[in-house]
């Protein structure tokens, strides 16, 4: 069975050889936003002849082809998900890691309303909120 990721790939005409495949089943079965060294491990599980310069080639590849993401949540790695077909932003926990996806149609219509009183129109944005757990400390900040 072809992943989704796969299938863009091949709509986009890439060429997939057995290892980008390997890669692209990774990213699409990925629940998270993988760093390049989940990916990684992950891979290798499946195909151990995998290595992480092919992974992180194979992730640029997918990412200049519009198929996959690249965020940065502020811990120094990049993460990757898939290109989202619908948008949505990211709330991170600061303690856990845990990357929250989530879409509220007010904060949509607000970033609408700044940017129109500003004199513009919208055309993308990301938002990413930072948070820990109520009744606890951040270990750090994002600046």
């Amino acid at each position: 069975m072809i992943s989704r990721l796969e299938q863009l790939c091949l709509d986009k005409g890439l060429r997939m050889t057995e290892q980008r495949r390997v890669i692209a089943r990774v990213l699409s079965e990925s629940a998270d936003h993988p760093d390049v060294e989940q990916v990684y491990r992950r891979a290798t599980a499946i195909d151990p002849h995998i290595s992480i310069a092919t992974i992180y080639r194979t992730v640029r590849l997918f990412e200049e082809a519009n198929i996959l993401a690249r965020h940065d949540f502020g811990d120094g790695r990049a993460r990757y998900e898939e290109m989202p077909s619908a948008h949505h932003d990211h709330l991170i926990d600061l303690q856990s890691g845990q990357v929250i996806e989530f879409r509220n149609e007010e904060i949509e219509k607000l970033q609408e309303a700044v940017a129109d009183q500003l004199g513009y129109e919208l055309v993308g944005h990301r938002l990413e909120l930072y948070a820990v757990p109520r009744g606890t400390k951040a270990r750090r900040s994002i600046e």
